[in-house]
């Protein structure tokens, strides 16, 4: 029997990070395309940056311009994210992390290290390393075709 491909061990590999991780951010009130936007805007924000539009968002954490909007209204009546005019452009909102937003994925912090020391621990420091050389080439090599 052949060798699965690496793109099918990719993809089964993510989709069951996103398992796990929906399963174990559940109890927090979140999935995890929610837990990756607020990541995404913590990082925006500990820059010294604005806030994100819906759109730029959607791009940061893998899905659509739709569906970013559908969790940014739930993120939105949970407080924790705000949207605000764009100062410069009062037709675009910037989304921003709140306090809480801040605060939840403190709250989060843990189930998602532990899930990330899973990986680390199956593979070891050496090839964890190489690991993730191997993939940062990956997608080097192929997110241009993405683009366009």
């Amino acid at each position: 029997m052949p060798e699965p491909s690496t793109l099918y061990l990719v993809k089964r590999l993510e989709l069951a990070i996103r398992k796990v991780l929906d399963d174990v951010l559940r109890p927090h009130g979140l999935t995890a395309p929610q837990y990756t936007a607020l990541t995404a805007l913590a990082q925006r924000d500990d820059a010294g940056a604005d806030g994100l539009t819906s759109a730029q968002l959607a791009r940061r954490s893998f899905v659509t311009p739709q569906t970013m909007h559908e969790q940014v209204i739930a993120l939105e009546r949970a407080g924790l994210v705000a949207r605000e005019p764009d100062p410069s452009n009062r037709r675009l909102l910037r989304i921003r992390l709140t306090g809480a937003g801040r605060n939840r994925m403190r709250e989060c912090a843990d189930v998602v290290a532990d899930l990330e020391g899973r990986v680390d621990t199956a593979l070891g420091p050496d090839e964890r390393d190489g690991v993730r050389d191997a993939l940062g080439r990956a997608l080097a090599a192929v997110e241009p075709m993405a683009r366009g």
